[in-house]
C-alpha cells in the first residue's frame, strides 16, 4: 500500500527562481528511501515542500496511510526552552490524542532506549546537540505515524543511540511505517534503505534501488557512493540554473 505519493513540478521561495523541478515519487508501507545528494541539491527544499512548509509550490503530495500522521525528526533540533523533556513529550501526545496509559509506556521504553531516563524532568536547552537529537527521535516515535521523514539523524549520535535508531527504524518498517531518510551516510544508506532517490541541481537525476542504480551505471558492484559520485558529477550544476517562474497553483493535499 503507497503510504507517500509526491508530484512536484516546481517548488521554491517567494516568487524567485525555482529551486526544486520534475520531482516525482511515492512510498510504499515498510519502505525507507534514502534523500541522497551533495549540498545544495535542493534536499531540505523538497521536505519543506512535502511537509506544506512553501507558499510557492506546484505540485500535489498525498499522505493516504490508515492514520494519515506523520513525524518529522529534522537536521537541527526545535525545542521549547522552558519546557522539561518530559512535558515535550507530554505535549506531543496530547496533540495526537495518545491515551494516557499508552503514552506513558510508550515514553518510557523510548527514554530508557536512549539513555534519557534520568534527564527525563531536565530542560533539554541545556543538553549536547546529541541529547537534544534523541529528544527529537523520542517524539518522533512515540507517535508511530504511517511515514517518517528524518533528515540527517545521526549527527551528534553516539554509537549506541545510533544503533537503537536503526533498530527503531527496522522495527517501525515491520509494523507499516515508510521512512524518507535524507542523509550523507552513505555507508550506513546503503545498508538500510531499500530505494534511493539521488538528486542535483534541483532535479532528480536518478531513481530506484541500488541494483537498479548500478545497472544504469554499468557496475555491479558499484557502492551507494560510487553511484552520488557518477549521477550527480554528470548533472552540470553550473548550467542547470533553473528558470524565474511563477507558482499560479496552490500545495494540494489530499
Amino acid at each position: 500500500m503507497e503510504v507517500l505519493q509526491v508530484d512536484l513540478r516546481r517548488a521554491g521561495y517567494g516568487q524567485a527562481q525555482a529551486v526544486v523541478r520534475d520531482i516525482s515519487f511515492s512510498l510504499k508501507s515498510g519502505e525507507m528511501m534514502g534523500l541522497i545528494g551533495p549540498n545544495g541539491a535542493g534536499k531540505s527544499t523538497t521536505i519543506k515542500a512535502i511537509l506544506g512548509l512553501l507558499k510557492n509550490v506546484d505540485g500535489r503530495v498525498s499522505l493516504t496511510g490508515p492514520r494519515q500522521r506523520y513525524s518529522y525528526v529534522p537536521e537541527h533540533p526545535v525545542l521549547y526552552d522552558d519546557l522539561t523533556v518530559w512535558e515535550h513529550l507530554e505535549l506531543a501526545a496530547s496533540a495526537c490524542e495518545i491515551p494516557r496509559q499508552e503514552f506513558e509506556r510508550q515514553a518510557e521504553t523510548l527514554l530508557e532506549r536512549f539513555q534519557l531516563t534520568n534527564e527525563k524532568h531536565h530542560l533539554p536547552r541545556s543538553f549536547s546537540k546529541g541529547m537534544q537529537q534523541k529528544v527529537m527521535l523520542i517524539v518522533g516515535f512515540l507517535l508511530q505515524p504511517d511515514l517518517y521523514i528524518v533528515d540527517e539523524p545521526f549527527i551528534g549520535l553516539d554509537p549506541r543511540a545510533t544503533r537503537e535508531l536503526l533498530q527503531l527504524l527496522m522495527e517501525e518498517r515491520k509494523r507499516g511505517a515508510a521512512v524518507l531518510l535524507s542523509t550523507h551516510v552513505l555507508d550506513t544508506a546503503e545498508k538500510i534503505c531499500d530505494s534511493f532517490l539521488l538528486l542535483s541541481g534541483g532535479r532528480c537525476v536518478a531513481r530506484g534501488t541500488l541494483a537498479e542504480l548500478r545497472s544504469r551505471m554499468g557496475r555491479e558492484k558499484a557502492s551507494l557512493m560510487d553511484c552520488f559520485d557518477f549521477f550527480t558529477s554528470a548533472w552540470d550544476t553550473s548550467s542547470c540554473h533553473l528558470p524565474r517562474a511563477s507558482f499560479p497553483e496552490p500545495r494540494k493535499v489530499d
